[in-house]
């Protein structure tokens, strides 16, 4: 009778193990949230090809890559609502910049804009086209975001890179 009623609470104490785990991972998860995350920031371009990676500097001025740089390029969008807070040449490259507002601000390049500083622009607007020159070849743009001025990966705000879709053959 005993060993009856000791395994049946053996496996009701396992039961309820599992369970508290499984709630307390969850609740961890919560808690270690990204804040940039689900803000419903849209893709600055429309056909997603990242050709190379954000890579955070190891120190404030250290080498890096503070940004991702996207190809197959024409046309870049604003991804959030903001309002133009510079556009003009950077070390000889052609530069916007929109503050989003909440210490957010992006930086594309290069690119050309009739956009002038203080222009409402919403998510999705066609903010320039790509120009020729920065470090990026031909029909990229570099994507740059500052959160309260330090740089974060832009895919972040983003989900990260989109699945990619299989498309039937033949």
């Amino acid at each position: 009778m005993r060993t009856r009623f000791t395994g049946r609470l053996s496996r009701m104490s396992a039961s309820i193990a599992v369970l508290l785990l499984a709630l307390g991972t969850t609740a961890a998860d919560a808690a270690e949230r990204d804040p940039l995350a689900d803000r419903g920031w849209a893709w600055p371009v429309a056909v997603v090809r990242v050709v190379r990676p954000f890579e955070a500097p190891p120190g404030p001025y250290a080498a890096g890559h503070r940004g991702v740089d996207l190809g197959d390029v024409e046309r870049v969008r604003s991804p959030a609502p903001g309002r133009v807070a510079f556009t003009g040449e950077v070390a000889g490259r052609p530069v916007v910049t929109i503050d989003h507002g909440d210490g957010l601000v992006t930086t594309f390049e290069p690119v050309t804009t009739v956009l002038g500083v203080g222009d409402p622009v919403a998510r999705g607007d066609p903010i320039g086209e790509v120009a020729a020159g920065g470090h990026v070849a031909g029909g990229a743009v570099h994507f740059g975001v500052r959160w309260n001025g330090e740089y974060v990966n832009p895919l972040r705000l983003l989900g990260g890179v989109p699945r990619a879709v299989l498309l039937p053959c033949c």
